[in-house]
């Protein structure tokens, strides 16, 4: 049964080591050598746009939004959104995704890019990126290179670099 509704709050710096502990339980040890996770590395997330979701007394998912460049356009990357196993496919990371993507348009962002799946992160205004226009430091599936451009703007096109430099 979906809970039809969660217990959506900011992400506090207490919540730090449970966040740590359910990216470690979907991701694994592999994932620092991800090229996103790379990206994000001594880059602080935005604490204004990362968020968790709340079961009862317990964390059950969370989502950050990270600032990055891409080219010369201020931008966030999106990630990770994680859920832990005991709450999947209850809605929660949808609603996870509707929080986090509302707050940035509203915080006047431009756009919001993510490594995933476009059948799960389309509903929410990504698109693939087309072949060639964005470049990370590292090997990423074009196919699921993501970009939401948000609040009217353009796409943007250069290289993708972690923090607003």
């Amino acid at each position: 049964m979906k809970l039809s509704t969660w217990a959506i709050r900011a992400e506090e710096a207490s919540d730090t080591a449970t966040i740590d502990d359910l990216q470690a339980e979907a991701f694994g040890p592999g994932r620092f050598a991800r090229t996103a996770f790379r990206i994000r590395e001594n880059v602080p997330h935005r604490p204004d746009l990362s968020f968790v979701g709340v079961a009862g007394p317990h964390i059950a998912g969370s989502i950050r939004l990270s600032p990055i460049t891409i080219g010369t356009t201020r931008a966030l990357l999106l990630g990770p959104l994680t859920v832990s196993p005991d709450f999947k496919n209850r809605g929660l990371g949808k609603a996870l995704m509707r929080t986090a993507m509302d707050s940035a348009a509203a915080a006047g962002e431009e756009a919001v890019l993510l490594v995933g799946d476009a059948p799960y992160y389309s509903p929410f205004g990504f698109q693939q990126v087309p072949p060639g226009l964005i470049t990370l430091p590292g090997p990423v599936d074009p196919a699921r290179l993501l970009i939401a451009p948000l609040n009217g703007g353009d796409m943007p096109s250069g290289h993708v670099q972690g923090g607003w430099g």
